[in-house]
């Protein structure tokens, strides 16, 4: 069943005969795009007092050889971040980290509106290097990544990381702080990275709306508790209004570790519920061309004809990669008749290279490939592809398009937007996803064919058997997901966040005193 919450009642009151009414006509349930969310956004009436917080920027300023650009990355939570902040007086804060992003701000750190093409502020934040090796590569990346995900990678605990951490995330909130133009803004944190700007933002700003997504999975209460900062770190997420997570599971998770911190009772207890992302559903004229697969084959020097394995992932020890290559290895032992007739097409984008974790997992990679290579191709065929490199939005797109199978065997993964993604650029209804139980997206995705990431042999079945899948049964299930995804888009899950934000806050208020203006 899916697992996005209910819109949160208003509660009513001793001697109160009738319902508080919801804030806003328009509910979550009818936001399936930028344009509704930027009505919902109007109807609350909050939309030039929202601020966003994350580690990484919108956009990224670099200086190259035909002067300044700008890359912004690709996928859905900025695009609905965005369009959270479609109004004048918005502000997103994030990290500079671009090698033209000082040359772009003005005295305030803000970007110059000839490098921003947005109604919004972007507030820059400067961080040195031993601040990003402490609070991002060291904290967040060694110590809370491994911690979060059930993989085998042991965590690293150490005191200067936190305490990088800690100053880190202070700045951060001093920003919102700074940039708020009311005592009552509303603000969107992102992620693990940030826990404890909630709290810290909280004790100068008591009346904000904070709202917290976690985006990975919420570990265990056993395995939170080797974490030495686990009280601090809790108490800092508590101070949210809310705390969004992505799954049930997740959410199970976090209810005993709540519970186990002293003193967070009442007015500073966040409401946790599974909100699980999404992507932004695409415009009805984005379908496939006529070729694309043999663009792809070419692109990637693919002989014509040959049916495709794709796997779009981050070179990350969570995203099973080397189980994959296994499977598929132990597929072609089986099946000598799909030798020369199927490549696994794997993109792996580079990622936390400098990390000893991250090192290993690209040499392990290499080498399963340069194996299956060794024993199974030939002059023309290769049965693995590897492209060990970034590829843009449009480039993976037609790798779904082109795609027989899509492969998303993660280990353990928050939710694994890949999955979603290649649901929605199947608007032919072919192909078949494999995708890990581990996954939030399983919970969703269930016509996918669920697989678990470490049994070799088994995932070497459902891959053959997406393979074979006869047509039909691949418009039913693709038919069935598509159904899923395109309800629950990015937007609406932005949506349900405001709303539950701006109605537990309005509650709270309504017991102090005189109701906000968006309560009329």
């Amino acid at each position: 069943m899916r697992s996005n919450p209910a819109p949160l009642p208003l509660p009513t009151f001793p001697g109160e005969r009738r319902k508080i009414a919801r804030p806003t006509a328009l509910l979550p349930e009818d936001v399936r795009d930028s344009a509704d969310l930027a009505r919902l956004i109007d109807q609350l009436g909050c939309g030039d007092e929202l601020i966003v917080v994350s580690n990484r920027a919108p956009c990224v300023h670099s200086q190259t050889g035909d002067g300044v650009t700008a890359q912004r990355p690709a996928g859905g939570l900025v695009t609905a971040l965005e369009a959270v902040l479609s109004k004048e007086g918005g502000c997103w804060i994030a990290h500079g980290s671009g090698t033209a992003d000082r040359a772009t701000v003005d005295a305030n750190d803000h970007v110059l509106s000839e490098y921003l093409d947005a109604p919004y502020r972007l507030r820059r934040l400067w961080l040195s290097d031993a601040e990003v090796a402490g609070y991002y590569d060291g904290l967040a990346n060694e110590a809370l990544w491994p911690l979060c995900h059930r993989t085998g990678v042991a965590p690293t605990f150490r005191l200067d990381d936190w305490s990088h951490y800690v100053a880190v995330n202070r700045r951060f909130a001093d920003a919102v702080i700074a940039e708020a133009a009311s005592e009552r803004p509303v603000v969107l944190v992102q992620d693990y990275h940030l826990a404890l700007v909630p709290q810290m933002v909280r004790e100068q700003l008591p009346d904000a709306v904070i709202i917290l997504f976690w985006h990975i999975p919420f570990p265990t209460p056993q395995t939170l508790a080797t974490f030495p900062w686990a009280q601090q770190m809790m108490a800092g997420l508590l101070a949210s209004t809310v705390m969004g997570l992505q799954t049930p599971a997740d959410l199970t998770n976090f209810s005993p570790a709540r519970a186990a911190i002293p003193g967070i009772q009442g007015r500073g207890a966040a409401h946790a519920g599974a909100y699980p992302i999404s992507i932004a559903w695409p415009a009805r004229n984005d379908v496939a061309t006529p070729g694309i697969r043999d663009a792809v084959s070419s692109q990637f020097g693919i002989a014509p004809g040959v049916r495709l394995l794709v796997g779009v992932d981050r070179m990350d020890y969570t995203k099973g990669l080397s189980e994959r290559l296994q499977a598929f290895e132990l597929l072609l032992e089986r099946r000598p008749d799909l030798r020369g007739q199927v490549t696994l097409l794997q993109i792996g984008a580079p990622c936390r290279s400098a990390l000893a974790a991250y090192q290993t997992i690209t040499r392990d990679v290499v080498a399963l490939t340069e194996r299956i290579n060794a024993r199974f191709g030939r002059d023309d065929w290769q049965p693995v592809v590897l492209h060990a490199k970034s590829a843009d939005a449009a480039t993976v797109t037609a790798c779904y398009r082109a795609a027989d199978v899509c492969l998303v065997t993660s280990l353990h993964d928050g939710m694994n937007l890949v999955a979603k993604e290649f649901v929605a650029a199947r608007t032919d209804l072919r192909g078949a996803l494999v995708l890990s139980s581990q996954a939030g997206a399983a919970a969703e995705l269930h016509q996918a064919l669920i697989v678990d990431p470490r049994d070799i042999a088994g995932m070497a079945r459902a891959i053959e058997r997406a393979l074979d899948m006869p047509f039909e049964e691949q418009t039913r299930r693709l038919r069935a997901m598509r159904g899923v995804v395109s309800q629950y888009t990015v937007f609406r899950w932005a949506a349900q966040l405001l709303v539950d934000g701006m109605c537990i806050e309005a509650s709270r208020r309504i017991t102090r005193g005189p109701t906000h203006a968006y309560l009329r």
